[in-house]
This record gives C-alpha cells, sequence and structure tokens, in this order.
C-alpha cells in the first residue's frame, strides 16, 4: 500500500485533519475494481497505519501512538480501488451532533456557511458536500452520519449494527457504534455499501409499504409537507398508491417495548411537543450511551484530565458520574426495540422520519439551546437522503429498514431518487 505524508493540517473548509494520500494496494489493476478513480476521505476515529488516531482531541493524540495497522473498513474500501486523501476532523470524542471542535475549528458546512455542519463525523461530511472526495467513511452512535448529512445535504448511511466492522476504531458506545459512509449520490453510496456489507447486486427494490411517522413528522419546526409530500408522490409514481401507511410511532413503541416503562415514570417527558415513549427511549439509550462510554474511556479522562470543549466537557463528566443502575434494562430495551421494528417493517417495509426537528442551528448557538435541539433529534434513523432546500437551508428525510435489510434500503433509495428529484427540483 503506497502512502505520501504531510503535515497535520486543517485546510480546504476545514474538513481535513490531515491531508495524505493512500492508494489502492495493487493500482495497477485498480481499473478493475469497483471503487476504482473514486476518492474518500476518513473521520479521525478510524486507525490507519502509520498515523495517530486523533480522536477529535490533542490530548487523546498526545497520549496515544501512531496505529500499527490499518482499520478493516478502510482497507476494505482501499482494496476495492478508491484512493485515501486524508483524515478528517470530528467532534471530540465523538461526544456531540453538532461538528462544532474548539481545538481544531468547525468545517464550513457548504450549504450554509453560517451554520453548524454537524457532528461528530462533521469533516467526513463536510469533505463530500464540498466536492472534496467522492464519499467518506464516519461513525454513527447517536446520529453522528445521519444528522451531519442533512445538515450538508449529501447521503449519510448508517447500516445495520453490527454489519460493518468496528475494528480500528475508537468505541464510543458498542451497543451502538456503527461505521457509516457519506456519498454525494445513490449510485455512489451504494457502490461504497456493495463493498462494506459484503453484498451481491441481487437485493430486490421492490417496496411492501413506506410508512409515515405521522407524530414524528408534526414536532418538525418546519412544513412537513415538503418532506412528506414528496415522497409520497413519488413512491406512488413508481409503485401504488396502496403502498402507503400512516403511523403514530410513539403509540407503536409504547405498545410494543414493554421495559420504556421504566423510563416513563418521570413527569417531565410529558411535555407538550415531544413523544413522551420516543424521549424515554431516547433517554434509556443515552443512559446505556453514557455507562459505556465511562467504561471505555472513564479511566484515561481520569488520569489524563484532557482539555475538552464546551458541552463535550459536561456530557463526558455525566458519563463519569454514571452508575450501572437499570443498565440491564436498557439491554433488554434495545432487543425488544429491534423486534418491535421488525414486526412493524416486515420484509419490505420502509419507515420515513425526520431526522431533526429543523434546519442546522448557527454556529456558536448557546449551547443549552442547542442541547434542546440535540435531545429532539431522532435516534431511529437509517439513511438520510437530502430534499433540497427550505429557506436556502437544507432539508432531509430519514428512511429506515428492518435490521439486516441493507441492501434492500440501498436499491430502493437508488430507485425512488430520480423522482425525488423531480418532485424537489434538486440540482
Amino acid at each position: 500500500m503506497a502512502s505520501s505524508l504531510s503535515s497535520s493540517v486543517v485546510s480546504d473548509n476545514g474538513a481535513f485533519m490531515e491531508k495524505f494520500t493512500l492508494l489502492p494496494p495493487n493500482p495497477s489493476s485498480s481499473h478493475q475494481l469497483p471503487l476504482t478513480a473514486l476518492t474518500f476521505a476518513v473521520k479521525d476515529i478510524f486507525d490507519v497505519e502509520g498515523h495517530v488516531t486523533g480522536f477529535g482531541n490533542p490530548d487523546w493524540a498526545r497520549t496515544h501512538t501512531a496505529a500499527t495497522s490499518t482499520a478493516p473498513a478502510v482497507l476494505s474500501v482501499l482494496k476495492a480501488g478508491a484512493t485515501c486523501v486524508g483524515k478528517t476532523v470530528m467532534d471530540e470524542m465523538a461526544y456531540s451532533i453538532n461538528g462544532e471542535n474548539i481545538h481544531y475549528g468547525t468545517p464550513v458546512n457548504p450549504c450554509a456557511a453560517d451554520r453548524v455542519p454537524g457532528g461528530s463525523s462533521s469533516g467526513s461530511a463536510v469533505a463530500v458536500g464540498a466536492m472534496l472526495a467522492d464519499f467518506s467513511l464516519g461513525t454513527d452512535t447517536g446520529g453522528s452520519i445521519r444528522v451531519p448529512a442533512s445538515y450538508c445535504g449529501i447521503f449519510g448511511f448508517r447500516p445495520s449494527h453490527g454489519l460493518v466492522s468496528t475494528s480500528g476504531v475508537i468505541p464510543m458506545a458498542q451497543s451502538f457504534d456503527t461505521v457509516g459512509w457519506f456519498a454525494r449520490d445513490p449510485v455512489i453510496l451504494k457502490k461504497v455499501g456493495n463493498i462494506l456489507l459484503e453484498l451481491k447486486d441481487d437485493n430486490p427494490a421492490t417496496l411492501g409499504q413506506l410508512i409515515i411517522a405521522e407524530d414524528c413528522f408534526d414536532l418538525l419546526d418546519i412544513p412537513r409537507q415538503l418532506l412528506t409530500e414528496v415522497l409520497i408522490t413519488s413512491v406512488e409514481k413508481i409503485y401504488e398508491n396502496q403502498k402507503i401507511r400512516h403511523t403514530c410511532l410513539g403509540d407503536f413503541v409504547e405498545a410494543k417495548v414493554p421495559s420504556l416503562e421504566h423510563f416513563m415514570e418521570n413527569k417531565s417527558i410529558k411535555q407538550e411537543g415531544n413523544i413522551p415513549s420516543l424521549v424515554a427511549l431516547s433517554s434509556a439509550m443515552r443512559l446505556l450511551q453514557r455507562y459505556e462510554f465511562k467504561n471505555n474511556h472513564g479511566e484515561w479522562v481520569h488520569s489524563v484530565k484532557p482539555d475538552l470543549g464546551p458541552g463535550i466537557s459536561e456530557r463526558v463528566r455525566e458519563a463519569l458520574g454514571s452508575t450501572d443502575e437499570n443498565i440491564d434494562v436498557c439491554y433488554s430495551l434495545k432487543n425488544e426495540l429491534r423486534g418491535a421494528l421488525t414486526e412493524l417493517l416486515g420484509d419490505f417495509g420502509i419507515l420515513a422520519l425526520p431526522i431533526v426537528p429543523g434546519p442546522p442551528p448557527k454556529l456558536q448557538t448557546e449551547p443549552t439551546t442547542l442541547e434542546t435541539f440535540r435531545a429532539k433529534a431522532f435516534s431511529l434513523l437509517s439513511v438520510s437522503i437530502p430534499l433540497g432546500m427550505y429557506d436556502d437551508l437544507p432539508i432531509a428525510v430519514s428512511l429506515v429498514a428492518k435490521h439486516g435489510s441493507d441492501g434492500f434500503l440501498l436499491n430502493f433509495v437508488e430507485t425512488i431518487y430520480n423522482t425525488l428529484k423531480e418532485q424537489c427540483k434538486l440540482s
């Protein structure tokens, strides 16, 4: 594997931490490979041989040595003919979905320079959105692929948990950590998916039903029809209108995930403008996330006492103070939720959800406001599809298929996108 190194820099829209080139292992035969001539960038959470994996924080980089091997996910796309152009900026310790990094700067959102790019895979999303790479690798624990994809007007795919190797990737919370990727079009999105998921190109694209989560779209800060009408019209053009079904996701989850009752006793979740069962679900998932983060990195934080930016420091402190109370219930809840979604979706169903409550917040928004926005971001997501602009800001929708139906979902996105473009007048 040939490589040429350069010094660590933040450049090109602030997306890159370090610029270097990693060529396919056998460049002479790369013209026969599926990702030939495509370039990609890598979030600074993946090990690349000979480079320090910085995890978004200079104290982490200072206290860790260069990787002695390259993460399998990176190797897979290299072996498929793609060329790596460098590592990208990320939120510190992957503990944010905003994309602002006090140490290395904030990658510039190519759709709206005065808005956050979304994180924690901020640089990877910006690298693709700003056309500095054809695709990029990131990770998603609680929205870190899907949120920046939405904010930067590109495609982002979070695969089924456990299907893409996370070996050689610094863990955040293993129960949720996934290796995902960004692309500007559904063709490249699918090509990369075929490699990382080891798919054969024989997954059906026939839709069983499109399920619209009505209660979730009701919470949007923008007109809901901007997202739902284009989806419904596109599905009706390609398939037929009996393929459309409407549901109240909050009621379904409350009925089908019995362990949620442990997290619904708090009256504060029963407020106007939220869905109690989904707020309870988010609370449980965050509890498990904090617990696993503490187990992974608590000892390092205590010993090094790293300099952490605002928002991150509070989140890390909260994680380090967490206990194992209700953790067993969280694991049960996670399994119940997967079973419930499988029941809802069947083999060829797709659930449509908003990704975030509205367009990206402005840079340097007051932390408590960002935290409220973050808390309203939906966590039951899989692929983010850009749907153009509203008030000159990017908007997107999320589509979810049952666990393991990644090839079906990628094919569906490729099939429907040209019709979506016609409806949205996307460029």
